[in-house]
Parts: C-alpha cells; sequence; structure tokens
C-alpha cells in the first residue's frame, strides 16, 4: 500500500502540490488529506473558494481509488462529482477524509467529508464515480 509520503511526492509539480494538499494517512478504504488556507485559495467574496474545497475532496477520493484498485487496472478518471458546501472558511486548516463506498471492477463510488479544523464544523459533503481503466487489449 502507498503511504502519504508516496502521495505527497506524487502531487508535487501538479494541482495537488502547487494548491498544498497534504495526505496524513492512508487506509485500506480510506484516505485522509488537508489543506492550509491561503489567500490564493480564497475567492474575491474573501471565503474559501469552493474549487479550492472539490479539489481537496476530489484528490483525496482519486488518491484513495488508486490504493483499491482491482488487480489488471491501469488507472482511473473522475467521471462524476457532486458537492454540497454548509459553510466555509477564510483561515486555517481545512480537514478531508474520503471513504469507498462502492469498489467495483469497472467503477469506484467515495464519499468525502470536508471540515474546520479548529471547529469540526463540515463544511462540504463530496460524492464522486471514478471510472477504473484497463489496458486496451488489440486483437
Amino acid at each position: 500500500m502507498m503511504t502519504p509520503d508516496d502521495f505527497n511526492k506524487r502531487g508535487q509539480g501538479y494541482l495537488p502540490g502547487h494548491l498544498g494538499i497534504v495526505v496524513t494517512e492512508v487506509g485500506v478504504r480510506s484516505l485522509r488529506a488537508e489543506l492550509a488556507i491561503q489567500p490564493f485559495l480564497i475567492a474575491p467574496n474573501g471565503y474559501l473558494h469552493a474549487g479550492s474545497v472539490v479539489t481537496l475532496a476530489d484528490t483525496a477520493s482519486g488518491y484513495g481509488c488508486i490504493t483499491n484498485l482491482p488487480a489488471g487496472a491501469t488507472g482511473f478518471t473522475t467521471i462524476e462529482l457532486k458537492c454540497n458546501h454548509m459553510g466555509t472558511a477564510r483561515d486555517g486548516v481545512v480537514d478531508c477524509v474520503a471513504t469507498a463506498a462502492h469498489l467495483g471492477s469497472t467503477t469506484h463510488v467515495w464519499d468525502a467529508v470536508v471540515t474546520r479544523r479548529d471547529s469540526g464544523r463540515v463544511i462540504a459533503l463530496f460524492r464522486c464515480t471514478q471510472l477504473i481503466l484497463y489496458a486496451k487489449s488489440r486483437e
């Protein structure tokens, strides 16, 4: 199983690394990540940009998918996502826990909860579907 360091290195040079997403825990059917709020993650209205929240949740879910790929799979891609925003933040750290709801051979469904670390209040509930990819056979 990949470690948090493996995922943090994997994200360097890509959006997760650029935004500062840090994986802190990798479980069998779950993954935990965090994001320290920086000025560039804030929307013009002064609050955490919804895209920052979605990126954190989608990254945690995608990395969780990687740790649970079925035998023979070569990767995955997100084919659907939904996010309900119930709160926000202006500073501090937000945490995300992504948990597998379905681990099939062709799709995975992941749920993620994003919370404010200082209060534990829920910022967003996120769900995505991942299409599992396999090498194309040539016949």
